[in-house]
């Protein structure tokens, strides 16, 4: 979906098919088919754009085959779906029945993540429609915190130099500007927006700079105001936004905050708390961590990274942090220019959620992210932006 800012310039709005677990470019295309189609025929739009995310098998059939490449661009185009921005941030094995921690690897200090990334820059090139020259690419923040030491931060920044001679080359080579953003997450290197100025300033490209996940910035408890301000001042480029919300339980003290948080440990993804507290952030691993005795403070509020459905908040006694997101939202296109042209609703736990929240069948699914998608579009028109043909 586009959008014309006041400024004259336009503002892309997709939603990740990482929600869609496939490994294979049999798999992809399936999507585009089974999912992709079916959510854009609901919004009654010509034009979908989808953030696409291409396991690494997916990616090395694209990569090696230039048939292959051509066959998906023609079938992006027959179902009206159109790709400016890719998730980079899962390397495989997204939709495996425990992912976890190994969503992190391989980091940026192993070599396999900048040839898989270079990967997805080359077919990035390939897949943007031919009205646009800008691209974005989202990545992890460079490493799990507990694998991470001297050494690997020297060849991660390294890694993303090399990356960035490469998408100038590659520049030179097609017309398409693509950029790379660094994704702040809880219990990473790189946690907060904060945590992203100085290994990004150190990278010093402004080919490399960062997606703002607000997801992950509520869970942080990091305000908009100054996250953003403090990006900007410091140079550092919003190359990206995911439009994300966390799972907020206002007094996890109480048994019942405790009853309804349980049903969202699940064994799937990793669910990292944070609470904020006068001594500074606290936090775990996981929601599950949190919820045996008193690993985590319970006199504020918890905040877990749990993508729950924009348009759908947890019933009482949990609510989710949308009003971070519209805050965020206001201040990354509402202003004179955009910080970003590159928005992405990422809701990939729908079937993670406790039972009776999450869709039973494909057209259930379809009805979720077509509904999270009229919410973002009614955000942003509500923020002076005219939706496109």
């Amino acid at each position: 979906m586009r959008f014309r800012h006041p400024d004259g310039s336009t503002v892309h709005l997709a939603y990740c098919t990482n929600v869609h677990p496939a490994e294979t470019l049999d798999g992809v295309l399936a999507q585009l088919r089974d999912h992709c189609e079916p959510v854009r025929r609901r919004l009654g739009r010509d034009r979908l754009g989808i953030g696409l995310w291409l396991a690494k098998d997916a990616a090395r059939a694209l990569v090696t085959d230039p048939s292959a490449l051509r066959g998906l661009r023609c079938e992006l185009d027959r179902r009206g779906l159109e790709v400016v921005t890719l998730n980079g941030f899962p390397y495989e094995g997204f939709g495996a029945e425990e992912v976890k921690y190994r969503v992190y690897t391989p980091d940026w200090a192993d070599p396999e993540r900048l040839e898989y990334t270079t990967s997805l820059a080359r077919l990035l090139a390939g897949l943007l429609p031919d009205d646009v020259v800008d691209g974005s690419i989202s990545t992890l923040p460079l490493a799990w915190r507990t694998a991470h030491d001297t050494e690997r931060a020297e060849a991660s920044r390294l890694a993303l130099r090399t990356l960035a001679e490469r998408l100038d080359a590659l520049q030179e080579l097609t017309g398409r500007s693509l950029r790379i953003a660094l994704e702040p997450e809880p219990g990473c290197v790189v946690e907060t927006t904060h945590d992203a100025i100085a290994p990004l300033t150190a990278i010093g490209h402004d080919r490399i700079g960062i997606c703002v996940d607000t997801c992950h910035l509520a869970t942080s408890f990091e305000d908009p105001h100054t996250a953003l301000d403090d990006l900007a001042g410091a140079g550092i480029p919003v190359v990206k936004s995911q439009l994300s919300a966390a799972l907020h339980a206002e007094q996890p003290h109480l048994p019942e905050v405790r009853e309804a948080l349980r049903a969202f440990a699940e064994p799937r993804f990793l669910h990292q708390t944070r609470t904020s507290t006068a001594a500074g952030l606290r936090g775990t691993d996981d929601l599950a961590e949190a919820l045996a005795g008193d690993t985590l403070p319970d006199g504020a509020p918890w905040r877990a990274h749990f993508h729950v459905p924009l348009h759908a908040a947890p019933t009482a006694p949990l609510t989710s942090t949308l009003p971070v997101l519209k805050t965020a939202l206001t201040r990354l296109v509402g202003g004179p220019h955009p910080l970003t042209h590159h928005l992405e609703v990422e809701t990939y736990t729908w079937q993670a959620l406790p039972p009776e929240l999450r869709p039973r069948g494909r057209a259930q699914l379809a009805d979720g992210i077509a509904a999270e998608l009229t919410l973002a579009r009614d955000l942003l028109t509500d923020l002076g932006l005219k939706e496109l043909p």
